[in-house]
């Protein structure tokens, strides 16, 4: 009998896991694992994700608040009641509330934003008054400012660059700047990088409002006063605690003075509504702003600077608030020292019924099938450890702050971190370590879309096709913006982000909108794709939890990487390029001026010339890392003795840590993983082979060649180590 092993031993077809296919399966094996998933389908009930969350996203439950410790305790009780050792970890951390928030225009006439967002017919959670959190941007350092008003669009570096070709310069001045284009944070840090003094940001309707179709309540769409909350934490640098980086901010854990934490930001921000951004937008004077930065507001787009003025006041009262982590094992019936370990947040802004609460209903209906499973003798062969997260929401603290203090242990225990967070309905979204790529792939061809007679695979597969993609299914790559981040970038653990999407547009994130009849309205109706969440990511449990070798697949992984340094080269011949074109246009420009004094010109300073950087490093180390995959292709490990077996899911579940370099990237250390991680101005946007990447892109030429010869370090440390299974076959 041949169990089919991939970690790169065998090629396997990434279709639906049949009995002769399933990854980490023998046929025979595969057969067991069959039943036991059509048990797990059987056991779930959409009636408890209805009742969970009318449950949880009844008050408003933030870090700190009893609602949230309650809603840890009844997690922790359900638990237990499903066979789960439970516990709650807590840790104190450090949570701004706002206590004063002004904004007001005191030129050319005055005028202050309401800051208040109203409640609406037939949503009573909307009409619960001061429980309600205050709309503001948590870690916004406090401050008293007025200023010339100047629009920046999304407030992302290319928007900065469009501003210096018009020569406007937002030093001494307060920036209003519309969401999305980037995570909200970057907005604030290069504002106060480029010398204004505050931040203001609004979301335009063109992007979540009436422009969009219907808003709350009649549609999904934001009304004119809702307003985004969330964090403007600092977490490209460090995400977690600001006051404990990287350690567990335990009680009696050693703190930085507030006024040392690196990841405050160095400007008051706040979010506010497109009803009161109107009257700032329609004062503003200057430039017409581009075609691309207008919203759907009914004024003509200015950039400024003035004739508006504005003043932003904020205090904040800065206290520790614990952070209630729910803990739930069920051991495993062989394994019980290899964790499989399975995480949703809790917390949310206000009510946050689709975040967090449709992900972590989901998460629970899937956890308490497991655990009636092994009420029926069917017990996971290896531990499976569910956890509930605490304040996510402020800088994904919870669980950094638990992976952080239990790191040593993770890091020999962790098989792999599943992660889910809001969840909707439409198609899956699922982003990862691609060593995982093969299992998603067929666990996703095995379970049916809720809408049609096709797998969640093939649905996938379709709609990426009618936008002109590929026939492929492919994980993404991790950025940040989810509790998955301190596994797989900082301890170096493999993880998986899941959820669906793509039908569930609407304007209540972060807002007070986020409610249980917002969600049953217009998100997932009926559940149906929180069931599907919850046989995805169960599968994926079970399959983790019960293979006889650990399903990693090698080959997807490299031939990603692989991609990823075509991206990378291709980026810096791009820049070279673009360089060269820029200073024959100044050439030329030059000439031109010689022959006539008064002939326009570009600007003439030369642009200093892309230096050749070396990658063949890198090119050799895939190359041999190629070649190390490749031969690890028909061997049999079928044959090895329980402890040779045993030897090689020990390798295998180690290693994706060794993808991580002790130094971090440069200038912040805290990021460990050499292949994923947020980039320095996205946020949550990834940048892959990220030291290498990114020192290219700030044309920091002796960086980027020192990141090169790291990375291949790193890559050549893989080689050697896949080295190690292949030398395990008998």
């Amino acid at each position: 009998m041949r169990i089919w092993i991939i970690a790169g031993l065998f090629l396997m077809a990434a279709t639906g896991s049949h009995a002769q296919d399933m990854v980490g399966f023998s046929p025979e094996a595969a057969r067991k694992q069959q039943q036991i998933e059509a048990a797990f389908d059987a056991e779930l009930r959409v009636a408890n994700l209805d009742d969970w969350m009318k449950r949880m996203a009844d008050r408003p439950h933030w870090v700190g608040t009893e609602a949230g410790a309650e809603n840890a305790r009844w997690m922790k009780k359900q638990f237990e009641s499903w066979g789960y050792d439970a516990r709650i970890d807590t840790y104190q951390v450090l949570f701004p509330y706002p206590r004063v928030r002004l904004l007001e225009m005191t030129a050319p006439e005055p005028f202050t934003a309401a800051l208040e967002a109203v409640a609406v017919e037939g949503d009573p959670y909307t009409a619960q008054g001061d429980a309600l959190l205050p709309s503001y941007n948590a870690f916004s350092t406090d401050g008293d400012v007025e200023a010339e008003l100047v629009f920046v669009n999304y407030g992302v570096p290319a928007d900065y660059e469009e501003l210096e070709k018009l020569g406007i310069d937002v030093k001494g001045k307060i920036v209003i700047a519309k969401y999305y284009g980037s995570w909200r944070g970057i907005k604030p840090k290069l504002a106060a990088e480029k010398g204004a003094i505050g931040c203001i940001i609004y979301s335009d309707p063109k992007d979540d409002g009436y422009y969009r179709g219907d808003v709350y309540p009649k549609g999904p769409f934001k009304n004119a006063t809702g307003v985004q909350r969330g964090s403007v934490m600092d977490m490209p640098l460090y995400p977690g605690d600001v006051l404990t980086p990287g350690y567990g901010a335990t009680e009696d854990a050693e703190r930085l003075d507030k006024e040392e934490a690196p990841t405050i930001t160095k400007i008051p921000v706040l979010p506010i509504s497109y009803a009161d951004a109107e009257p700032l937008l329609k004062a503003l004077g200057g430039p017409v702003a581009p075609d691309s930065w207008r919203g759907a507001l009914p004024l003509t787009y200015h950039i400024g600077p003035g004739p508006a003025k504005v003043r932003l006041k904020l205090e904040f009262e800065w206290s520790l608030q614990p952070a209630h982590n729910v803990i739930a094992t069920l051991k495993g019936s062989e394994f019980p020292d290899q964790w499989v370990i399975r995480g949703n947040h809790h917390d949310a802004w206000v009510h946050g019924a689709a975040d967090p609460v449709s992900g972590m209903v989901a998460l629970m209906e899937e956890a308490r099938a497991i655990g009636e499973l092994a009420k029926d003798g069917k017990r996971p062969r290896r531990t499976v450890v569910y956890c509930a997260w605490d304040a996510e929401e402020p800088g994904l603290i919870g669980s950094t702050e638990w992976v952080e203090d239990h790191l040593a242990e993770l890091r020999e225990k962790a098989v792999a971190y599943i992660n889910t967070d809001g969840n909707g309905r439409g198609f899956l979204g699922a982003g990862g370590s691609h060593s995982l790529q093969t299992l998603v792939t067929q666990v996703a061809g095995d379970v049916p879309d809720p809408q049609t007679d096709v797998s969640v695979k093939e649905r996938r597969i379709a709609a990426q096709l009618t936008r002109g993609g590929d026939a492929e299914f492919a994980l993404s790559a991790l950025g940040s913006g989810s509790d998955y981040t301190p596994f797989i970038q900082h301890a170096g653990i493999a993880s998986l982000n899941l959820g669906f999407g793509g039908e569930n547009a609407g304007g209540e994130y972060h807002t007070i909108y986020d409610t249980y009849a917002h969600y049953t309205r217009f998100k997932d109706p009926g559940f149906r794709y929180g069931v599907a969440l919850a046989k995805t990511a169960g599968r994926i449990v079970l399959r983790l939890a019960n293979a006889e070798i650990l399903p990693f697949d090698f080959k997807p992984w490299h031939a990603t990487v692989n991609e990823y340094l075509e991206e990378v080269m291709q980026t810096a011949d791009n820049l070279r390029a673009e360089v060269e074109k820029h200073n024959s246009l100044v050439e030329r420009n030059a000439y031109r001026l010689a022959a006539d004094p008064t002939e326009p010109t570009a600007d003439p300073e030369l642009k200093a010339a892309v230096p050749y950087l070396d990658f063949s490093p890198l090119q050799n180390a895939l190359a041999g890392l190629k070649e190390t995959v490749s031969g690890l292709s028909g061997k049999d490990f079928t044959k090895l003795a329980p402890a040779g077996r045993k030897r090689l899911n020990d390798l295998l579940m180690h290693a994706e840590q060794q993808l991580t370099d002790a130094e971090g990237l440069p200038r912040r250390s805290w990021y460990k993983h050499q292949i994923y991680a947020p980039g320095f101005y996205t946020g949550y946007g990834v940048k892959t082979l990220p030291g290498v990447r990114e020192a290219i892109e700030q044309k920091k030429w002796d960086e980027a060649r020192e990141q090169i010869n790291r990375l291949a370090g790193t890559l050549d440390g893989m080689k050697a180590y896949l080295q190690q299974i292949h030398d395990l076959a008998p």
